[in-house]
């Protein structure tokens, strides 16, 4: 397995929720070769705290108090690309798994997963490996070598990280001003965004788009 210069591996883990952050912790410290190093609820204080702990494992959720996880990994992997990273996430693996891959994470677990699981997933990535469920990687190698038979796949799959995300945030009602300050983006790239959406969802105009986004959202909740 990974070792840092100290005895145990050192987690770090990111998440908006405090509770999410916490029932990871105590998982973390029950194990003898574990330790948690630092805890973030966003961006820019994870990237701080990251330079300073050197964790060996990052667990990321992808919703974050100041962005979206998919960004930080690529921002964490562009300056510490030693770091493993596993997502544990609530969204939808299907839609998330191969962009958190895509960005430089090993695994995608969902947070419904046991405590074994979580664990299983950890020591995996940590040993350089990829986690992944069975589900996620047939797509991924049928995708690889050209031959995805799976035809009923969601329109919704088309769509970047980035117009998913600003779809996740239509969806919770948020406005074009708010989706860009959240995203740290101008209220002309939303707009782009939101007509790259339109296009690929095959929707006429913003109510449809506002509705289809609402329903998706509370079908992932």
């Amino acid at each position: 397995m990974l070792q840092s210069n100290q005895t145990k591996s050192q987690i770090m883990i990111i998440d908006s929720h405090p509770i999410v952050r916490e029932g990871y912790s105590r998982l973390i410290e029950k194990q003898q070769d574990l330790q948690v190093c630092a805890e973030s609820d966003g961006k820019e204080e994870s990237i701080r705290q990251i330079g300073q702990v050197s964790p060996d494992l990052i667990i990321v959720g992808i919703s974050l108090k100041d962005g979206n996880g998919l960004d930080l990994i690529k921002e964490i992997k562009s300056q510490f690309d030693q770091i493993r990273i596993l997502v544990v996430s609530m969204h939808d693996e299907i839609l998330f798994a191969e962009k958190a891959v895509r960005a430089g994470a090993l695994g995608y677990l969902n947070k419904q997963a046991t405590a074994d699981q979580i664990l299983k997933a950890i020591y995996r990535v940590l040993d350089g490996k990829v986690y992944l469920s069975p589900v996620i990687v047939e797509r991924m190698i049928c995708r690889s070598i050209g031959s995805d038979n799976h035809s009923d796949l969601s329109p919704i799959e088309s769509l970047s990280a980035r117009e998913l995300e600003v779809f996740k945030q239509i969806g919770a009602g948020e406005t074009t001003r708010q989706i860009a300050q959240k995203l740290q983006l101008s209220s002309k790239t939303v707009e782009t965004y939101r007509e790259n959406i339109k296009l690929k969802l095959n929707l006429q105009n913003a109510t449809e788009l506002s509705l289809h986004a609402t329903l998706w959202a509370i079908e992932n909740q």
